[in-house]
């Protein structure tokens, strides 16, 4: 069973930085893209940050400038690091990613559980 485990989401004041990780686990071939959605209350999912199964990235144009987004590909991992962090980055960040199991090199799309980001004014 491959999983998304999210952490280091919280709260912070407006300025403030925080830097997300999300670990990917289970029968794992290969990873072909991973990133980092969020949602607001009321607002649909957007994108906020991921790598494509090219290599390169993209940015929502809201974060770009601000927050990077990193990888360790060793330990299925990718990060998301969020400097001067608005208020309106406020959300549910989710991790997904697009997985080539190891089983019969099928693929699917997982997404993590979330992890609230606060930012207060």
């Amino acid at each position: 069973q491959v999983q998304l485990v999210e952490s280091g989401g919280g709260l912070v004041q407006a300025g403030g930085s925080l830097r997300l990780s999300c670990a990917a686990s289970g029968p794992i071939f290969s990873i072909n893209a991973m990133g980092w959605f969020r949602q607001a209350p009321g607002k649909q999912r957007e994108l906020v940050a991921a790598f494509t199964s090219g290599g390169s990235t993209n940015y929502a144009e809201a974060v770009k400038g601000r927050f990077t987004i990193s990888r360790d590909n060793a330990k299925n991992t990718v990060y998301l690091q969020m400097n001067t962090l608005k208020p309106e980055d406020t959300s549910v960040y989710y991790c997904n990613a697009d997985i080539r199991l190891l089983v019969a090199g099928l693929k699917y799309n997982y997404w993590g559980q979330g992890t609230q980001v606060t930012v207060s004014s």
